[in-house]
């Protein structure tokens, strides 16, 4: 009993120091204390412990390659009297950092077989403790922005290095500041994958094989005129130059370093594949098509290709573009000739992480394989990897060099044999493909629903745009009013969540010129990296008025600011067929049951602005189910405090037609055709032509947007007659393919084939039959006929012959017996 009043004393003793003293965010981060916060949003409500810049730290850079060796600075906390420091990446990968003499703490960001936001935690006791945390950011070097990454330059010809006319000195370039030394060791590093294919047992292993050079000045630039690798190690054909500090002994993991892209090594082979190149990559590629034979089909459960490039760039939440071929960057798409624009399925397929790439030539038609090497090709391994990362085949980038580019290089680039490439990589085409269903908000704000209801809704709140329970998926919006005093409102806000997927949240600045994108209630740069792999969800930014969401299921949202405004798109893949509600509607087809309730009611009249009001302050949230973040006083007195819908605020229904207005002019002037309401409520209500002229062009765009999803027709691939050839690569309706036989032949069938709106081709099977000489058969006949003819009278004569003499004989024999 003693004790235990004595234990109870000693807790009472401590939370008065606590109190007196302050409380502290030293294994708090994240948490709101009783007197203070630890949370993120402490900066802005001003209600930080004193010490939580100290312990819930930030970096600069926040990013850098998954290859490692970034040296970055941990802001705003000291680290006196400590000349190092150990940095801990999730909790289980070390690395020795150091403090300058400015008493700030640098890390060293370690080699790592994933991408996204790592866990952070640092100690300047030696490892004891751990007790500054954050998070790093580990990027694709595909996607790493140039700047961070060592340049190859001209990297075909690194590439190609000893294939026929390809040779010479070999250069590379570098920013001397991603290296902070006077001299440099150059390093490859090599990728493989050891153990038996889809068990425990399948790693990836990067490894330090040998230096190009050491103590080489740290110019920014090195050349040298590669030979073939001794000791083995031209059995590597996959990796990485890394430029390193030379005080580091050869091959030191995790230290400060730059970093080439990963590459086939194919300067650094053996002199077997200088002799000839073609010999030596035709037995490698026999090798891979022997092994993928043993390998599990993983064809039938990737995503099918969009029938169009329109439709491939039309649908962000389930395809990306693929930075290797990119018709915005009039990329050379070297791997797809041909082409002009390829893009990725964004996840990875659910059993064998693999990837599905989809590319398309300047008519917009996709290319196959069938018809060209430049053709879209699926993969056995998803090139930006797949959560949970770290093990084949899951390893960004790397995974996919092992099972599907080197193996190009093999069969296509380095020799002839594509046949055998495509025999196991061939393009899926569309026929099975559905594109998304949109919706959108935009202006002050109007809405048009999955299944293409328009009506506008000026509450003031915070409401569901989007729900499926089926899909854990939830989309909210938060209205202001415009310009404070206007009584209209428009979309500020837009927070989202699938299942247990990171909460993003996107809204407008302040000041209306830009967007933050916050991902748990914690705002996220995008200063850095335009790509960001969160949990159960991407992000992608490449200017501060863009921003993507792509969830897991496939759904996207789009989210864009123009001029001031902000328009919202969401698109569902078909799987969310009549699983939705909200302000967006149900998406099944159905026009008439757009405007539900909550409780399931239908609104009967939606051209009457108030019933139509009524219904959109139904969707109002609660405190419960709220996604937004509430950083400062106003958002905490205005919703979260407050009524989501606030009922004060009456808005003005309908577009006012007064001819002495002096925007009246320009409301005709900027308005007209279809969707002209919305543009003239913007300017007669919302007072502004600006935003008048950004509510036209976002109902222009999501018409073009409607216009590129619509489903399009397509009869398969149809192959050519054998012994003959076709003339046409489009398989979509409307399309017709010629067939003809070669020189020899003739044609059986149909020579020209057209694709029909049921997805069948018109005619019948084409085949090239070998032509047949009448004339010659008939000649031969004949004289076959006639010698066969003159055979068999010879034959009778003969045997009569014969007959006629062995009877004079017999009667000889008798008369001289008589």
């Amino acid at each position: 009993m003693t004790d235990r009043f004595t234990v109870a004393i000693f807790v009472l003793l401590v939370s008065c120091i606590c109190r007196t003293l302050g409380q502290t965010c030293e294994g708090n981060c994240g948490g709101k204390l009783d007197l203070c916060s630890c949370h993120p949003t402490c900066t802005s409500l001003e209600n930080c412990c004193k010490d939580y810049k100290e312990y819930c730290v930030e970096v600069l850079p926040y990013s850098g390659s998954i290859m490692g060796g970034t040296d970055f600075i941990v802001l705003n906390s000291t680290f006196n009297n400590r000349p190092e420091i150990i940095c801990r990446f999730h909790d289980n990968i070390k690395t020795e950092g150091y403090v300058d003499e400015n008493s700030r703490g640098h890390c060293i960001s370690p080699l790592l077989y994933e991408t996204g936001w790592v866990p952070l935690s640092i100690s300047s006791d030696n490892g004891t403790t751990f007790n500054r945390v954050g998070a790093w950011l580990s990027v694709h070097t595909g996607k790493l922005d140039a700047k961070f990454k060592a340049i190859l330059v001209n990297s075909t010809k690194w590439q190609y290095y000893a294939t026929p006319k390809v040779s010479g000195n070999l250069e590379m370039t570098w920013n001397t500041s991603l290296v902070r030394a006077e001299k440099v060791n150059i390093e490859l590093w090599g990728y493989r994958e050891t153990g038996e294919p889809y068990t425990d047992i399948w790693l990836g292993e990067w490894a330090y094989l040998y230096s190009l050079v050491k103590d080489q000045p740290n110019s920014g630039s090195f050349s040298f005129l590669p030979k073939p690798a001794k000791n083995g190690f031209s059995s590597w054909e996959l990796g990485s130059l890394r430029i390193s500090p030379s005080v580091y002994p050869d091959g030191m993991w995790n230290v400060h370093a730059a970093w080439t892209e990963d590459h086939a090594l194919a300067w650094h082979l053996e002199e077997k594949f200088r002799q000839n190149s073609t010999v030596w990559a035709l037995d490698k590629c026999l090798a891979w098509d022997q092994l993928e034979n043993k390998l599990p089909n993983f064809l039938r459960e990737i995503i099918d290709c969009p029938c169009t490039l329109a439709q491939a760039r039309a649908d962000t939440g389930r395809f990306h573009t693929d930075y290797g071929c990119d018709i915005e960057k009039e990329s050379v798409c070297t791997y797809h000739p041909g082409c002009v624009h390829c893009v990725r399925a964004i996840q990875a397929s659910p059993m064998y992480a693999a990837g599905q790439q989809c590319c398309y030539d300047s008519t917009g038609a996709q290319v196959l394989t069938a018809d060209s090497n430049g053709g879209s090709t699926p993969d056995r391994a998803h090139d930006w990897g797949s959560p949970p990362y770290k093990k084949p085949p899951r390893i960004p980038g790397q995974s996919h060099w092992v099972y599907d580019v080197l193996s190009f290089y093999y069969c296509c680039l380095w020799s002839d044999n594509c046949h055998y490439y495509f025999k196991h990589r061939p393009s899926s085409d569309c026929r099975q493909y559905q594109p998304p269903t949109s919706a959108v908000v935009f202006g002050d704000p109007h809405f048009i629903t999955f299944d293409g209801v328009s009506y506008s809704f000026n509450g003031y709140g915070e409401y569901t745009l989007v729900t499926s329970f089926a899909k854990g998926l939830t989309i909210q919006g938060r209205t202001e009013p415009v310009n404070g005093t206007l009584k209209a409102t428009q979309l500020t806000s837009v927070a989202m969540q699938e299942t247990v997927s990171d909460v993003i949240e996107v809204r407008l600045l302040s000041d209306h010129n830009g967007l933050e994108v916050l991902q748990n209630q914690k705002t996220l740069l995008f200063s850095e990296q335009s790509w960001m792999d969160l949990h159960g969800v991407s992000l992608f930014s490449p200017t501060s008025s863009n921003v993507t969401v792509m969830f897991s299921s496939g759904a996207g949202v789009e989210v864009r600011l123009r001029e001031g405004t902000m328009t919202t798109t969401v698109l569902l893949p078909e799987e969310f067929k009549d699983t939705t509600k909200g302000l967006l509607g149900i998406m099944n087809g159905d026009p008439k049951d757009d405007l539900t309730l909550n409780n399931g009611e239908l609104v009967w009249n939606v051209t009457n602005p108030e019933e139509v009001f009524s219904f959109g302050a139904g969707w109002a949230i609660s405190n419960q189910s709220a996604l937004f973040t509430y950083d400062s006083k106003n958002l905490l007195d205005t919703y979260f405090y407050a009524p989501r819908h606030d009922i004060s605020f009456i808005p003005v229904f309908s577009i006012p037609e007064n001819p002495d207005d002096p925007l009246a002019i320009q409301a005709s002037e900027i308005c007209s055709g279809e969707g002209s309401q919305f543009c003239k409520y913007d300017i007669l209500v919302g007072r502004s032509p600006t935003m008048g002229n950004a509510t036209k062009m976002s109902f222009q765009s999501h018409i073009s947007l409607e216009e590129d999803l619509k489903q399009v027709i397509s009869c398969g691939w149809l192959s050519p007659p054998f012994n003959g050839k076709k003339e046409g690569t489009t398989y979509l309706q409307g399309a017709k393919v010629k067939l003809s036989c070669d020189e020899g032949f003739t044609l059986k069938g149909s020579s020209e084939r057209v694709c029909q709106e049921n997805g069948w081709w018109t005619g019948e099977e084409t085949n090239c039959v070998a032509l047949i000489n009448i004339a010659g058969i008939v000649t031969g006949s004949v004289i076959g006929a006639a010698a066969l003819i003159l055979i068999i009278t010879t034959i009778v004569l003969l045997s009569r012959k014969q007959k006629k003499k062995a009877a004079r004989t017999e009667e000889a024999v008798t008369t001289e017996a008589f």
